[in-house]
């Protein structure tokens, strides 16, 4: 079995060697090579390579082709909403439905990545399994599941590979940027100026977490509203007192959704959504547009992803409150993410910063496609 493109135990560089990803399925034939000097053998010119990023109410999956001159082009990326962390703030456990739901979609998404020919697969965890008191057992049974073990990242390691996964969308500019990843479980926040990074840290501030707290799943007052946001301001006070970022960039699920309903887009529009701009009236405006509405009718917002409806009032304020500690009117939104920065971190080379991930024949993304250092959705 391969973790997060560790070299196998036995074979030499050039040698094809059988990686069980489950003892009941076909073998994953693997090329054994470092990620600078790939095998020879016989592996294709250009490689292929899968990340899941195991979220605290998503799954996603990345696959990539890295081709001889270290240029990358997206395969597969896509997401599903498992609820891993479903009721995980009241208990401080990860119940066994939500481990069955996001085990099943590994194992679907690990069969799609074999039948993608990939050579090499990285699963990383975040805040969900951070947080539980139970994630050892937890980590057990998806093992036992899918044959393949997740790893657990540290927040910062997570701010410092969710700003490696969209320095291509940035560009060269030598301003100060900060860059946003709001989850459900936590969001991640990295500060610096070009490509530099000045600060990275995470907070326990996710849209599950608040939307459990304060029941913002459902039609709410504007008095539990008022207090949800107190509460967030609160959560977030570490962001104060910071010259004002030339930049921000925002990606996750919250602003990803956010973006498309501006947008009016019928169906989720990954190019349509890199690069826009979302501004605090228009964050005000959705804020209480689902603030007024329940699920069905947060279901029915064009733009909206339905799975999305339970926690994207919590991910909107979220979303503004940074804003507003940041002393920003606007934030640039992107679809990436976390898996980028893991996919690159693990078998990336140099030169990707200079070759913007574009789709190939064959790519796709679902409607729930987006990124939660974690997706999110939940019910609760």
């Amino acid at each position: 079995m391969v973790l997060t493109g560790e070299r196998p135990t036995g074979g030499s560089p050039g040698e094809e060697v059988a990686v069980d990803l489950r003892p009941h399925d076909h073998p994953l034939r693997l090329v054994v090579g470092t990620l600078d000097t790939p095998g020879h053998g016989n592996a294709r010119p250009s490689h292929r390579y899968a990340v899941v990023d195991v979220g605290t109410n998503s799954v996603k999956l990345l696959v990539a082709e890295r081709d001889a001159k270290g240029r990358w082009q997206t395969v597969v990326d896509r997401s599903e909403i498992t609820r891993l962390g479903e009721g995980l703030a009241a208990r401080g456990t990860i119940g066994r439905k939500g481990v069955a739901r996001t085990a099943a979609a590994i194992d679907e998404m690990l069969a799609e990545a074999r039948q993608k020919d990939v050579v090499g697969v990285a699963a990383v965890g975040t805040a969900g399994l951070r947080l539980a008191s139970n994630r050892d057992e937890v980590l057990a049974e998806i093992a036992a599941r899918t044959g393949t073990a997740i790893e657990i990242i540290a927040g910062q390691e997570e701010s410092r590979l969710g700003f490696l996964g969209v320095e291509t969308a940035i560009g060269d500019g030598a301003g100060t940027l900060v860059v946003v990843d709001t989850g459900g479980g936590s969001s991640q926040f990295t500060f610096g100026h070009g490509r530099e990074v000045d600060e990275q840290f995470s907070l326990n501030v996710g849209a599950v977490r608040y939307t459990e707290r304060f029941g913002l799943s459902r039609r709410v007052s504007r008095k539990t509203l008022r207090a949800a946001c107190a509460a967030l301001a609160v959560d977030l006070a570490s962001l104060e007192g910071r010259r004002t970022a030339d930049d921000v960039v925002a990606m996750g699920g919250a602003a990803t959704n956010l973006a498309s309903v501006m947008l009016g887009l019928p169906t989720y529009d990954r190019d349509l959504v890199d690069g826009a701009v979302l501004d605090a009236r228009e964050v005000d405006r959705q804020i209480e547009l689902y603030r007024r509405a329940n699920v069905t009718g947060r279901r029915a917002t064009v733009g909206l992803q339905p799975k999305r409806a339970e926690v994207i009032l919590a991910g909107a304020c979220i979303v503004r409150t940074v804003m507003t500690k940041l002393g920003r009117d606007s934030v640039t939104v992107t679809s990436r993410g976390l898996r980028h920065g893991v996919m690159v971190d693990r078998f990336g080379t140099a030169s990707l910063a200079a070759e913007p991930w574009s789709p190939i024949g064959g790519s796709r993304v679902q409607a729930d496609e987006t990124d939660d250092a974690v997706a999110i959705a939940a019910s609760g």
